[in-house]
C-alpha cells in the first residue's frame, strides 16, 4: 500500500495526460471534505465542507479547509460538485465563494436549495447548475456522470469523473439501504456498468469501514419513534440534525397518527425543513405545524418539538434547554428523543446534555438505550459490495479517520486490488493518476483555518494554545516600572491574578524575589526591555511552579520612565 510520509516535498509538475488529486480535507478526520482534481491546468472541486471544533479548540465556531493551494488559481476552477447538503460537505462553500463569487455550484435540487438558503445569510447569490442522477455534463475537460446514492439526506449523488487519464468514481457519502423511506436506491447497476467500462480509481466513503455487515434500514426506526410518541404522557422533544429530512418525516408521521402538533425549534431546523417542504421532499399533513412561540397554548400531551442540538452543541436549542437558558422549559414527565448518531469527540458534551435534561425530570431516549438511529454510511459488507461491482484498478479510501481509511484499504486488498495500487493519503498529499497508476508524488500545505465569530483565519494554533492555558491555569500579570537608561526598578512590581487559584496575599511574600532579580540584572547593565520581561516571566514562573505545581500564563508589563 502506498501511504504518506512526513518527508514528502512539493510535487513535481503534473505529467501531460495525467490527473492530479489533492484532498484539502476529509482524510484522517470526520468532516471538512474537499477534493481538488486537476487536468490540463483546469480544476474541479468535489465538496467543500467544514469540521466542527473539539473541546481543545475553545472559542472556535468552524474549521475550514485551507484554500491556499488554490488561491492563486481561482480562475482555473471549472465548478464545485456538491455530493449532498450535509455541513461537512457544503459548510465551507460561502467562504470559498468569498474568494471568487461566480464559481459554478453543481448539485441536485435539494442540495442547491439548501446551499442557496445558507448563502443568502452571507449575501451571496450563487451560480448554480442543477443535475439529476443519470445525467452527464462536461465542465471544461471534466466529463461528469451523476449517480443516485442513498444517504441520511435526500438527493445525494456519486460522481464519475472522466478525463483522458481515466475514470474516477467518487461515491460521496452513501449507504445501501434496500428499503429507503423515499424509495431512492443507491445505483448499484450504474456502479456495475462503470466497473465494466473500467474504473481507474475508486474514491469511496470510509466512515463505517470498521463496522461489519450491512447498515440497518431507516424504516426500522419508524416503529421506535412511533412507540416513544405514543407512550409519552407529556411533551416529546426530538433532537436531530437539521438536514435529516427522512428522520423528521418519520417524526411528523408519528405525531400526526397520535394527534400531536409539531413545532420546529432552531433557525437551521426551520430553514431546512421549510426548503424541504417547499420542494416536496418533506410531506407535512395539513394543520400539523404550529409556531414554537405558541407552543404553551397546547396541552403538553398534544405537542412534539423538533429541535437541533443532538451533538451537545453549546448554543443549540437542546443544550440551552438543559441549562435552563431557553424559553422552552423542560418539565417533569417530558420525553427527549436524541434521534441522531454520536459524532466522535462529542461524547462528553452529549452526556452533559443528557444529565442536564434528566436533572429536570425528562426521560431521555437515545442510541444507547433504544433503536433510534441508523447510520447514513455504508458498513464493511456494503463497501465490499461496491469494490466487487466496480473492480477498480486503483483504490483510495476517503472520508474517515486513519483507522477507517486503513480498514477500508484492507477490504480493498481482500477483493483483489494489489497492495501497490491502494493509496492511503492524508490531507494535502498529492496523488497523480498517470498511465493507469495512482501514486503519491508529494504534498502541499492543507492546515486548519479557524472561524471565530466574524474572523476567518486570524486564530492560529498558538492562539488556541494560549486559550487552553488561560482556561486551565488562568493568568498572572506583573506590572513593573523601570528606568530606561539604567534598567533599575523605580516602582512595583504590582501583581494581578485571575483563574490561577493562588491567594493574592501570597504575592506579598514573593515580591522581594522579583525585586532582587531585577536589581541583579540592572547591576549587570541590562537595559533591554525584552530581557527584563524574560527575567520577570522566569522568576514568577519558577516560583508558581515550585510552590503550586501550576503553569498559568504569565504576562509581564514593563513601563519605561
Amino acid at each position: 500500500m502506498s501511504h504518506p510520509h512526513p518527508e514528502l516535498g512539493p510535487p513535481p509538475a503534473l505529467p501531460e495526460g495525467g490527473l492530479r488529486i489533492v484532498a484539502l480535507g476529509g482524510l484522517g478526520e470526520i468532516g471538512r471534505n474537499m477534493a481538488v482534481f486537476e487536468y490540463e491546468g483546469r480544476l474541479l472541486i468535489v465538496d467543500c465542507g467544514v469540521l466542527f471544533p473539539e473541546p481543545d479548540q475553545p472559542g472556535v465556531d468552524l474549521i475550514l479547509p485551507d484554500f491556499e493551494y488554490i488561491r492563486d488559481r481561482l480562475d482555473d476552477i471549472e465548478a464545485v460538485v456538491l455530493t449532498h447538503a450535509h455541513e461537512d460537505h457544503i459548510g465551507a462553500v460561502p467562504y470559498l465563494l468569498r474568494e471568487r463569487r461566480n464559481i459554478p455550484l453543481i448539485g441536485s435540487r435539494l442540495t442547491l436549495a439548501l446551499i442557496e438558503a445558507k448563502l443568502t445569510e452571507h449575501r451571496i447569490q450563487p451560480t448554480k447548475h442543477e443535475v439529476v442522477e443519470g445525467e452527464r455534463h462536461r465542465f471544461g475537460p471534466f466529463d461528469c456522470e451523476f449517480l443516485a446514492v442513498n444517504h441520511s439526506i435526500p438527493d445525494a449523488l456519486a460522481v464519475a469523473i472522466r478525463t483522458p487519464a481515466g475514470i474516477v468514481l467518487h461515491t460521496g457519502d452513501f449507504r445501501m439501504d434496500q428499503l429507503p423511506s423515499d424509495g431512492r436506491l443507491t445505483d448499484l447497476g450504474g456502479f456495475a456498468r462503470l466497473g465494466t467500462e473500467g474504473v481507474d480509481l475508486l474514491m469511496s466513503d470510509s466512515t463505517n469501514a470498521e463496522v461489519p455487515g450491512f447498515v440497518t434500514s431507516e424504516r426500522e426506526i419508524g416503529p421506535v419513534i412511533d412507540e416513544v410518541i405514543r407512550t409519552s404522557e407529556q411533551r416529546v422533544i426530538v433532537a436531530s440534525f437539521a438536514s435529516h429530512v427522512h428522520r423528521i418525516q418519520q417524526v411528523m408521521d408519528a405525531a400526526a397518527r397520535h394527534r400531536r402538533k409539531v413545532a420546529l425549534v432552531g433557525r437551521s431546523m426551520v430553514r431546512n425543513m421549510g426548503v424541504a417542504r417547499d420542494l416536496g421532499y418533506l410531506k407535512v399533513p395539513p394543520d400539523l405545524i404550529v409556531d414554537a412561540r405558541d407552543i404553551e397554548e397546547w396541552p403538553p400531551k398534544d405537542v412534539v418539538l423538533v429541535c437541533t442540538g443532538s451533538q451537545g452543541e453549546p448554543m443549540a436549542a437542546l443544550s440551552r434547554m438543559a441549562n435552563r437558558d431557553h424559553p422552552i422549559r423542560i418539565a417533569e414527565g417530558d420525553t427527549v428523543l436524541l434521534a441522531s448518531s454520536l459524532v466522535p469527540g462529542n461524547e462528553t458534551a452529549v452526556n452533559k446534555v443528557i444529565n442536564g435534561l434528566t436533572r429536570w425530570g425528562a426521560r431521555v431516549v437515545h442510541k444507547g438505550n433504544a433503536k433510534v438511529h441508523v447510520s447514513g454510511h455504508a458498513a464493511a459488507g456494503e463497501l465490499l459490495y461496491v469494490l466487487n461491482l466496480t473492480r477498480p484498478s486503483n483504490f483510495m479510501p476517503v472520508h474517515g479517520e486513519w483507522r477507517h481509511l486503513r480498514a477500508h484499504a484492507k477490504l480493498a486488498a481482500l477483493t483483489g486490488v494489489p497492495d501497490d495500487h491502494i493509496v492511503i493519503a492524508e490531507d494535502g498529499v498529492v496523488v497523480d493518476l498517470v498511465d493507469g497508476r495512482a501514486k503519491i508524488v508529494g504534498a502541499v500545505h492543507a492546515g486548519y483555518v479557524y472561524v471565530d465569530g466574524s474572523s476567518v483565519g486570524e486564530i492560529t494554533d498558538t492562539s488556541l494554545k494560549d486559550r487552553r492555558i488561560l482556561g486551565d491555569e488562568g493568568f498572572i500579570s506583573v506590572v513593573v516600572v523601570v528606568d530606561s537608561s539604567t534598567g533599575k526598578l523605580t516602582a512595583g512590581p504590582e501583581i494581578h491574578a485571575r483563574g490561577s487559584g493562588i491567594d493574592p496575599q501570597q504575592f506579598d511574600e514573593f515580591i522581594p524575589q522579583i525585586q532582587r532579580a531585577l536589581e541583579e540584572k540592572a547591576a549587570d547593565g541590562v537595559v533591554d526591555m525584552q530581557e527584563i520581561r524574560r527575567v520577570v516571566r522566569r522568576t514568577v514562573g519558577r516560583w508558581v511552579s515550585d510552590t503550586y505545581r501550576r503553569r498559568p500564563m504569565i504576562i509581564p508589563v514593563i513601563l519605561e520612565v
